[in-house]
């Protein structure tokens, strides 16, 4: 297995599963909130799927700050690609540091010139 099979191929599937993941994680928080407020808990079989969702959409947050942080640089919309980030994960980072090779290197280009 190389990169090219793994970006290819199990990167769509990632994504798909990483979307559907963090919004069923939301609608847990939602109702989990909805359930606070009206003096209702949630089962308690669901308290690990709870703390597991607390950690993914933690994670998912600081990636979506780092990816607003650093989109500009790489030309993309900061906010859009912050909520790209956000929902399929780490692979949005790996796709925005990845793109550093279609910048120029102005290093090179003052090389070369005479």
């Amino acid at each position: 297995m190389n990169l090219t099979y793994i970006k290819g191929n199990l990167f769509p599937v990632i994504k798909i599963i990483s979307i559907v993941a963090i919004a069923t994680a939301i609608g847990l928080e939602l109702w989990n909130i909805q359930a606070l407020t009206t003096n209702n808990h949630l089962p308690s079989i669901l308290n690990p799927v709870l703390i597991i969702a607390h950690l993914a959409l933690s994670a998912h947050f600081v990636e979506a700050i780092i990816a607003a942080c650093y989109a500009p640089a790489k030309n993309h919309q900061p906010i859009q690609y912050g909520i790209y980030t956000f929902f399929v994960g780490t692979i949005g980072l790996l796709e925005l540091f990845e793109n550093h090779s279609q910048i120029p290197d102005l290093s090179k280009k003052l090389e070369s010139k005479p």
